[in-house]
């Protein structure tokens, strides 16, 4: 296993990229007492913050204090870090160390982070530049699709994943009327096992959502001053706000032109390390090398953009930090909270604890006689001590895990002093 270079803790680092992960390496390499420069490059007009409240509390009540910013406004410029708002990295010159920006600018660099996140899958039917076709992926997103979701207003959604779902029960939840449309059987269907995008197309559906399965669409047209869907049977949904959420791309076009290597995302090492020694990633865009999974996964989440950059900056000053975690995600519909640890496949053994629609449910994962990933609704605890009986090697019996009445806790205590013992 390779390490990392010397660190060198004043050289200049550039981070291209001012998202969650981008913030979260700046602030890590300033509190890790990197004294060299340090230059966020972004081409929004905000600081570093968070997403997941775009679909949801933001979306709901337009508060900035709704968002989750890295750092307040002038800790950037109080913890002398600079950050080049509205603006593009165009080029990296690996040979002359060099990032040429948009504006004919060049900034030298000792070390770079690509935290260049991932961009929205676009609609490709007829119609799709319609104004009122959205995209939800930035601040900005949000807030246009605040004035355009209104009370006893029209909302269609293109795609059935979180966003899609999420959007779609603030929205409800704004007064609007919903319509959801999905291609696949079930909605959040390459995520989650059958069982539970069943319950949740009907958990949707008793909300209000006109939920259609199975259902393709023709083009966007305008009709009467309104835009509408054509579905491929040929019926229209007027809609005030049309809603795309049907994948994103990552955003390696920087990394691969600068002929780093990229395999849906830019491939890292478990230091968060590209092919390149001064070159580290993080985030969205990066598919990395996960030791405790044994693969290379790329990951859009919360957790990864936050503890992978973290990882990374602490790497660059010096600490060999192995990014090693159990994948975790979470989405909240309707006052009703998903989360998801590990991996889960199509081809699992499941075992259930708890009976689904009537109160919390846990779903684990079971292959090859461990546990390897697990599903919670409503059931933070078990997913929390499910992540780490999956970290110590999953060995866990089929009754402690369906069991209501087993104290995963104690469980977890057990393996914990079992292993200290050895």
């Amino acid at each position: 296993m390779t390490t990392p270079d010397r660190p060198d803790r004043t050289g200049a680092i550039v981070i291209i990229g001012s998202g969650q992960a981008g913030g979260r390496a700046a602030e890590a390499l300033r509190l890790g007492a990197h004294t060299g420069s340090i230059t966020i490059i972004g081409d929004e007009p905000h600081p570093p913050y968070e997403r997941p409240s775009l679909s949801k509390e933001f979306l709901h009540e337009p508060d900035p204090a709704k968002i989750a910013w890295v750092r307040p406004h002038a800790w950037y410029a109080d913890s002398k870090v600079t950050l080049l708002a509205e603006r593009r990295a165009r080029k990296i010159d690996r040979a002359s160390r060099q990032i040429a920006l948009d504006d004919g600018t060049a900034l030298n660099y000792n070390t770079i982070i690509i935290a260049t996140g991932a961009r929205p899958r676009l609609l490709t039917v007829e119609g799709a530049d319609h104004p009122s076709v959205q995209y939800l992926r930035t601040l900005d997103d949000s807030r246009k699709l605040q004035k355009l979701i209104r009370p006893a207003g029209r909302v269609v959604v293109i795609g059935a994943g979180f966003i899609g779902l999420e959007v779609a029960a603030t929205a409800k939840q704004l007064g609007s009327k919903v319509t959801v449309l999905e291609l696949g059987a079930l909605p959040m269907g390459r995520a989650v096992p059958p069982r539970v995008g069943e319950f949740y197309a009907a958990f949707h559906r008793a909300k209000g959502i006109d939920l259609r399965l199975g259902t393709s669409l023709r083009r966007i047209v305008e009709r009467h001053g309104q835009a509408a869907v054509e579905l491929a049977s040929g019926e229209l949904l007027p809609a005030d706000a049309i809603v795309v959420g049907i994948g994103v791309t990552p955003n390696v076009e920087i990394a691969s032109d600068a002929g780093l290597k990229t395999d849906n995302g830019i491939l890292v090492d478990e230091f968060g390390r590209t092919d390149d020694a001064a070159i580290y990633a993080a985030g969205d865009v990066t598919s990395h090398f996960n030791p405790l999974l044994g693969q290379f996964i790329r990951l859009e989440s919360w957790q990864n953009a936050q503890n992978q950059a973290i990882a990374v900056a602490k790497n660059i000053l010096g600490e060999s930090r192995i990014y090693a975690e159990i994948p975790w995600f979470w989405s909240d519909q309707f006052g009703l909270n998903l989360q998801i640890a590990g991996v889960p496949q199509a081809d699992d053994e499941i075992v259930q604890r708890g009976v689904l629609g009537k109160g919390p449910v846990a779903m684990f994962h079971r292959r090859d006689g461990k546990l390897v990933a697990i599903i919670g609704i409503d059931s933070p605890r078990e997913v929390r001590f499910g992540k780490e009986i999956i970290a110590m090697g999953g060995r866990i019996d089929d009754a402690e895990l369906s069991d209501t009445s087993v104290n995963l806790a104690h469980v977890v205590r057990a393996m914990k002093q079992a292993t200290k013992a050895v």
